[in-house]
């Protein structure tokens, strides 16, 4: 069902009522029957999914093993990893024991879902590579509410423990600026690239601030072609906060000004990696690749074909979780696929945009059976000629 992106479970259950569907799920996946929808939820709730999370790790290590990931190294032999949190579900009526909750100003209760995905990326690569995602949930036995701070915690740990010499670089937002998460991630042998604001972390800024007026920063500036103008500064070894036993980071500005030299983008990080003029381009580009996460991955799934805010059933236990394990697994098979295999590429080459393409696969296995994954692409491809 995710794979092919069907928008609901009652539409894909519809479809494989249709003998001939039936007959493509058998030549695609070995599927002799499936569940009703009612059976699938239930099954798919009741039982635990945590052995399906280890499936992102397989992956990953296959494309690892045939130096498909070696085209996103950054600096040097490191990768980027970036970790985002993101809601997926939210209602006033249902609800798990899962489910996060807060009170609205109309009295009213509110039951969300969220979760921190982390991801490889590469900025100058479309495709990013999912790791196991990590709930942000109410925990089992507490009565305590999750946060996005102390997931980020638990998924920097289990990156480790699933990619023991991974050399990366964990790339993330103010939220993740913290004692906390530095530490976790200098424990766990990466390095980090933090973006930090002025609200958040205040006496940081006024130390940069006191830097800039005694002209100690160092400073990069670049005028491009179309006028506009880049600045980087940057200073080495300042503390995070006021504070005896803050952690020590290096600090980068960047700020892009207009032909008219009005300022139109700032930007502010944290990170351990040394700072030249010889690497601060380098490292401004993959501090910027964090929004890869919310552009090619959430936004995605979210809105270009995953229907992942769509509630396909909810459940009273794992459900709710299993449908974004899956749905996501589906992406990471589709990412796969538009990193190494030639025929999916021209398959998709034929079509403007993502959801045109995946609207005509599923149309085709509506009409024909066909032999093999192999088979429908290459029909999409190259379809024949009609008779004279």
């Amino acid at each position: 069902m995710f794979y092919f992106q069907d928008p609901s479970l009652l539409a894909f259950q519809k479809r494989v009522q249709e003998q001939i569907h039936r007959n493509n799920l058998t030549t695609q996946f070995s599927v002799g029957s499936i569940p009703s929808d009612s059976q699938l939820r239930d099954v798919l709730d009741i039982h635990d999914y945590g052995p399906l999370l280890a499936v992102y790790r397989q992956w990953f290590n296959r494309l690892q093993r045939s130096k498909q990931l070696e085209r996103y190294r950054y600096f040097g032999d490191r990768y980027l990893i970036t970790i985002d949190g993101s809601q997926y579900f939210n209602s006033e009526k249902i609800h798990c024991k899962r489910c996060l909750h807060k009170e609205k100003s109309n009295g009213h209760t509110e039951y969300y879902h969220q979760v921190l995905q982390s991801a490889l990326v590469h900025p100058d690569r479309r495709e990013v590579i999912p790791l196991a995602p990590e709930f942000i949930r109410m925990q089992d036995r507490s009565n305590k509410q999750d946060c996005e701070s102390v997931a980020a915690l638990r998924a920097i740990n289990k990156i480790r423990c699933a990619h023991r010499q991974l050399p990366a670089v964990i790339v993330g937002d103010a939220l993740y600026a913290t004692e906390a998460v530095i530490t976790a991630v200098t424990k766990q042998r990466f390095s980090f690239l933090l973006g930090v604001k002025p609200g958040s972390h205040t006496t940081l800024f006024e130390d940069i601030a006191g830097f800039r007026r005694g002209g100690l920063l160092d400073r990069l500036q670049k005028t491009k072609r179309d006028g506009r103008r880049y600045l980087y500064e940057w200073v080495s070894e300042v503390p995070l906060y006021a504070t005896a036993n803050s952690p020590v980071v290096n600090f980068v500005e960047f700020q892009i000004f207009d032909a008219a030299d009005k300022r139109t983008r700032h930007f502010s990080w944290i990170t351990d990696l040394p700072l030249t003029k010889e690497t601060i381009e380098e490292l401004v580009r993959g501090a910027r690749a964090r929004w890869k996460i919310e552009n090619e991955n959430f936004n995605t799934l979210k809105n270009h074909g995953y229907h992942l805010e769509h509630n396909f059933g909810h459940g009273a236990s794992h459900l709710s979780e299993a449908f974004f394990v899956l749905n996501t697994l589906g992406f990471f098979m589709h990412q796969i696929f538009a990193l190494v295999d030639g025929l999916y590429q021209a398959a998709r080459g034929r079509f403007s945009s993502r959801q045109e393409y995946w609207n005509i696969l599923r149309a085709s296995l509506q009409l024909m059976v066909f032999d093999s994954w192999d088979h429908l692409l290459t029909r999409i491809h190259d379809p024949p000629l009609p008779a004279p």
